[in-house]
């Protein structure tokens, strides 16, 4: 049922999606009632829901734009069920902000295969990239993906390698601007997210325990297969689905430095995960097994997400 749903674009897919997500925001984030008694924080939580909206829907364009899978949702939905398998993302402001900044990056990336105006693209990512490290540190890593998409693309042209330093320097100042403005805590918060951690001894509950064990198993369910089949995409579009490798290694990499770490900061592999299980969906020919498998994905995260509350 469900994989024949989303296995087509249709509107109905994305309203679904949107009530899924609305539904499990509130409900996850009303086990403490206190902020809906400011108007201030009432209105950071509706922005936080509309850029978690905003990170489903990049993912689809993503996917759907660069022809990364074939004209369905599964991207879009599967994004949606791991953020419902970690509920802990529903209340991380700075990992929801610096993710949605690594996706507009990612849409950048992705679409300099084309060759238009790559200039503009390479600094556009590369300044959404060192946002993204304002808001969580570790995700300044996706700058390497700006470098390895030079090569793949416009290595030849020496000043695209010098594009990069130069949003640096745009950012630098944009964010000494901010913090003289701010103060110093500012600046303390991003000092602290500098170092590196291998604590993995964060759990709250054996629900965050059973879910990353999950997570592990469907990430390696999906990429596996992925990376066999890259070999067998269209040339053109090879470069673009190593694009999405790397970009799950960095966000794994993220995961494993980061200081204070828990389920939440997984975010960052979310959107690749989720088109190489698009790519996954699509290549089974077995209707059952896919409608059981997703099936049993969503079950499960909905279980783990029900006993969180």
């Amino acid at each position: 049922m469900l994989a024949s749903v989303f296995n087509k674009s249709r509107p109905v897919n994305y309203v679904l999606i949107s009530c899924v997500l609305v539904l499990c925001y509130f409900l996850y984030n009303l086990k403490d009632t206190s902020w809906t008694e400011s108007y201030l924080l009432v209105g950071q939580k509706t922005a936080l829901l509309f850029l978690l909206g905003g990170s489903l829907f990049l993912t689809n364009f993503i996917t759907r734009r660069n022809t990364l899978s074939k004209a369905n949702t599964y991207a879009m939905f599967l994004f949606m069920v791991f953020m419902v398998l970690f509920p802990t993302i529903l209340t991380n402001i700075n990992i929801i902000i610096s993710n949605f900044f690594v996706l507009l990056a990612l849409r950048r990336l992705i679409s300099l295969q084309s060759l238009i105006t790559p200039k503009e693209k390479i600094f556009d990512a590369s300044f959404w990239i060192f946002a993204a490290a304002i808001f969580h540190f570790w995700s300044i890593l996706y700058i390497g993906l700006v470098f390895i998409s030079i090569v793949f693309h416009v290595s030849r042209d020496y000043r695209n390698w010098l594009i990069p330093f130069i949003a640096f320097f745009a950012v630098s100042v944009l964010y000494i601007m901010a913090g003289l403005m701010m103060g110093e805590g500012f600046f303390k918060n991003l000092l602290e997210e500098m170092e590196v951690s291998f604590d993995f001894t964060y759990f709250e509950n054996i629900y965050q325990n059973i879910a990353l064990a999950i997570f592990s198993s469907i990430t390696a369910l999906f990429a596996f297969p992925y990376i066999f089949s890259i070999t067998n995409k269209p040339l053109n579009l090879q470069s673009s689905h190593k694009k999405i490798i790397y970009s799950f290694l960095i966000g794994v990499t993220i995961y494993v430095l980061s200081t204070d770490k828990n389920n939440s900061f997984l975010a960052f592999t979310f959107a690749p995960l989720a088109i190489m299980g698009a790519n996954y969906f699509e290549s089974q020919e077995n209707n059952w097994f896919k409608e059981v498998l997703l099936g049993l994905i969503v079950l499960i995260a909905g279980f783990i997400f029900i006993s969180q509350l």
